[in-house]
């Protein structure tokens, strides 16, 4: 594809705010400075002066930033040329903006910004996949009613996998399953028999006559692995997260509501991700999962990498594209296509531009619910505790996510992850219980939940209606 043919369309730059001035979205307005045809001079964060810190942090004067606690003050700003910073988004709503880029990561908020952007007219790029995994289909449905769109974005993991799985289905490749690397490699130093993962190194005896998959079982290969770094965590949320909100664009679902997770060098995922009647480890193909990086310190990091595993027809065609360097299972039957990066805000720009030029997401232009984040208790939670969440991760206490068929919300049914998250639970809520919709005290007032109750009533209109 020729980028530069295909957004030359833009008269003039395409005006964008960035609500969140973390990671993601700071990389964003960073990026924004160097991209002709975006302009982003809005940015909204818990205050005003953090939105500022993050137009400070990447060169802007502070004589050219304006602090806005006020639509009029934002307006007088705007006509001036000056960068705005905003401590909540309805001050910006007024302004000319096309394009509203969500990355604050935190689900009530995020829910309320998307919602409201909608309503006034603009795109959203949607970069909070905590918000996108509750109630991301009903976004796009209220957003397709204004003529809008709302998209996940390039530069996130969600977005470059649809990408990759719909680019094969194009080319009229079967999909057999697809992925991700998890966020953080698996290292292993043959010398000292450690393992070294996300800032923690482990001993792992023995694990070098495991080293390369061999002939036999990989199921029972894969676990012994998974036993021998036990000590190293081997499922995150962010990563089951990002791949519920891919299977509500495909239509993938997970094999195991926990994914089966293997740690793995590349060359080995066409093995590991096939079915059990083909050597691998999935009971069905359509099937999306994660990997961890196996890898010495020395090879080059997968982590952040997408990939599809596709039917290999046709031999002699295979046989040429394995001369080239393509990945294929040890039967040449499948081929692992990838990209082995994702560069944050740095490359949402396309997302931006694809959503106020051409009105298209870089997800499904209607993606349904097939697939809930729900949470599983790892330890006895009593009622009146407190579901924190937080860190990096977004993780709530005490809870681990799985991935189950999406369904409306009802009594005695899991709820979602993000729906229950900084919520009190009611009753008593035993270790490896799912925390089901009744179980959490939830305001009726909750953006998120009338968001979804929304999205139940118009994706699941024969449960809603029994209520």
């Amino acid at each position: 594809m020729d980028h530069l043919h295909r957004y030359a369309s833009a008269a003039a730059p395409i005006e964008a705010c960035v609500v969140g001035s973390g990671g993601f979205g700071r990389s964003f307005l960073a990026q924004s400075t160097r991209v002709k045809s975006i302009s982003a001079r809005v940015a909204v964060d818990l205050t005003a002066d953090l939105a500022a810190a993050a137009w400070l942090s990447i060169g802007i004067p502070d004589e050219q930033i304006a602090r806005c606690t006020s639509a009029d003050e934002a307006a007088a700003a705007w006509a001036a040329g000056q960068f705005i910073a905003a401590g909540d988004v309805a001050t910006v709503l007024a302004l000319p903006v096309q394009v509203l880029i969500e990355a604050t990561g935190h689900p009530e908020a995020g829910a309320r910004h998307a919602r409201l952007a909608i309503e006034a007219g603009w795109h959203v790029a949607l970069a909070s996949k905590e918000v996108d995994s509750v109630v991301g289909p009903e976004l796009s449905r209220m957003a397709r009613a204004k003529g809008r769109v709302v998209t996940p974005v390039d530069g996130d993991q969600p977005s470059l996998l649809i990408g990759l799985v719909t680019w094969a289905q194009v080319l009229g490749f079967e999909v057999l399953s697809a992925g991700k690397s998890s966020e953080y490699d698996f290292v292993f130093d043959a010398a000292t028999e450690s393992m070294h993962s996300n800032g923690n190194t482990v001993s792992v005896p023995g694990f070098g006559a495991h080293w390369k998959l061999q002939e036999g079982s990989v199921a029972a290969q894969v676990a012994t692995r998974a036993a021998i770094c036990a000590a190293l965590p081997q499922r995150a949320v962010p990563d089951l997260c990002e791949l519920q909100v891919v299977s509500n664009s495909t239509g993938l679902v997970a094999d195991l509501s926990a994914l089966h997770a293997p740690i793995a060098h590349p060359s080995e995922v066409p093995d590991m991700f096939a079915t059990a009647e083909e050597g691998g480890l999935f009971a069905n193909n359509g099937v999306i999962d994660v990997f961890h990086c196996l890898r010495r310190p020395d090879e080059l990091s997968f982590a952040g990498g997408v990939f599809v595993i596709i039917r290999c027809d046709d031999a002699e065609t295979w046989d040429l594209l394995l001369g080239k360097g393509h990945v294929m299972s040890r039967d040449r039957r499948r081929a692992m296509v990838y990209i082995p990066r994702h560069l944050l805000g740095l490359e949402a720009m396309t997302s931006v531009l694809d959503a106020a030029l051409h009105g298209a997401s870089s997800g499904a232009q209607e993606p349904k619910p097939v697939l809930d984040l729900v949470a599983r208790a790892t330890q006895a939670l009593p009622a009146g505790t407190l579901l924190k969440m937080g860190g990096h991760h977004h993780t709530i206490d005490g809870t681990t996510a799985e991935l189950v068929p999406a369904a409306a919300l009802a009594k005695g049914s899991p709820a979602p992850f993000y729906l229950v998250g900084n919520h009190r639970l009611l009753r008593d809520v035993a270790a490896g219980e799912l925390i089901n919709y009744d179980d959490v005290d939830i305001a009726p007032t909750s953006e998120l939940l009338t968001l979804r109750l929304q999205q139940d009533a118009a994706f699941f209109p024969e449960s809603t209606a029994a209520r």
